[in-house]
């Protein structure tokens, strides 16, 4: 491989001068040099250059690169988003949580994606369904960093699914999916892209979850889900397939009760109240030595009747996830999201975007945007 070298005619001071470097001796550096030197380049730097060449475009993904980048994933320069999908708005909305404000950009995606459903994010991957002129018998998983994306083909068909959760690794990504052929027949399914191929799985008994939009939550190497009234958390295994049901008691007069989870630690947001009306709401966390839900902090009385009222506690429109150390609460029906600061522990209003319509209707579905660097397809 041969680079390139572009020589510059602005003229330098003899004080200043630096004699140019041989371009016989750059074509001649080893390949692992090469990556060496270049993966010094600051990140936002080498992402603005990997246009210029396929060489470029593929050294993101150098275990050199990696290894010095990965590394410092807690400071990275790169930005962190909240996703707003809303069928008023012809692109998905950007909240930068690293500047704490709206963000005038659009994502790179084509005109037929962006008319595509989003069913899940992980890291800097996006997981579409209904893949244009593939008869909506597959997923596309879509890469924003590296502008790269692949076709997973649903594992049969008709192929009704629900709860589709992505998942990212160092060494890959998973795609879980529940699909029932009956009312009693329940599977789950398992896209594993280093092998690219499903595994199925059978489902759990109880009908997981009483929102539509509840997705599962990965923690410690398992997807927790919660379940319809009797409230209880199920996890299932990624590596085993296994079911197993938290044999914690969950907290007196829960309303409702949805997961998040976050630096290897589970928690749970919810309302406790009675017939169905939630007087206060809280997030607990859970403590596996003690096997207990430890309470951790009471959402504010104005905060909470805002929130009930906004929901008209009809909680399945309710959903949650986490962000960055926040945990987001979020409403279908409305476009604020109340989210919690794990390390501060106080509660805050994300603001409505500007440019949604004043009277914007129901369909405001979040997503968490967080990049990273190993999240290859």
């Amino acid at each position: 491989m041969e680079l390139a070298v572009v020589r510059s005619n602005h003229k330098i001071s003899p004080a200043t001068y630096t004699p140019e470097m041989d371009p016989k001796i750059w074509r001649k550096l080893p390949i692992e040099l090469l990556e060496r030197i270049l993966s010094f380049l600051p990140l936002r730097t080498f992402l603005y250059l990997r246009s210029t060449c396929k060489y470029f475009r593929s050294l993101i993904f150098s275990p050199v690169f990696l290894s010095r980048h990965t590394n410092s994933l807690s400071s990275s320069p790169l930005s962190s988003f909240l996703l707003l999908s809303h069928p008023q708005s012809t692109h998905y909305l950007m909240y930068d949580t690293d500047l704490n404000t709206w963000r005038n950009l659009k994502l790179p995606l084509s005109r037929s994606l962006s008319c595509t459903p989003l069913l899940s994010t992980a890291s800097c991957l996006l997981c579409f369904s209904a893949v244009p002129d593939s008869s909506n018998s597959a997923f596309l998983i879509y890469n924003l960093l590296a502008r790269s994306s692949r076709i997973v083909k649903f594992p049969e068909f008709p192929f009704a699914f629900e709860l589709p959760t992505l998942i990212t690794n160092s060494s890959g990504y998973k795609l879980f999916c529940l699909s029932s052929r009956s009312s009693s027949h329940v599977y789950a399914y398992v896209y594993d892209s280093r092998v690219r191929q499903w595994i199925r799985y059978d489902g759990f008994h109880r009908s997981l979850g009483d929102s539509y939009h509840q997705q599962g939550v990965f923690c410690n190497g398992s997807l927790y889900f919660g379940t319809r009234e009797p409230f209880s958390v199920v996890g299932f295994d990624l590596n085993t397939g296994k079911w197993e049901r938290l044999e914690v008691s969950l907290p007196e007069d829960l309303t409702f009760a949805r997961l998040a989870a976050g630096e290897n630690r589970l928690f749970m947001f919810g309302g406790i109240g009675r017939n169905g009306i939630s007087k206060t709401m809280k997030v607990w966390e859970l403590d596996e030595q003690e096997r207990i839900w430890m309470e951790v902090e009471s959402v504010p009385d104005m905060m909470c009747r805002k929130f009930g009222s906004v929901c008209y506690h009809n909680y399945e429109h309710i959903y949650c996830f986490w962000h960055q150390g926040m945990i987001c609460v979020c409403c279908y029906t409305w476009p604020e999201v109340l989210y919690y600061m794990v390390s501060r522990r106080t509660w805050h209003w994300l603001p409505k975007c500007p440019s949604l319509p004043h009277k914007s209707s129901c369909g405001f579905k979040w997503f968490s945007f967080a990049p990273q660097l190993y999240a290859a397809v």
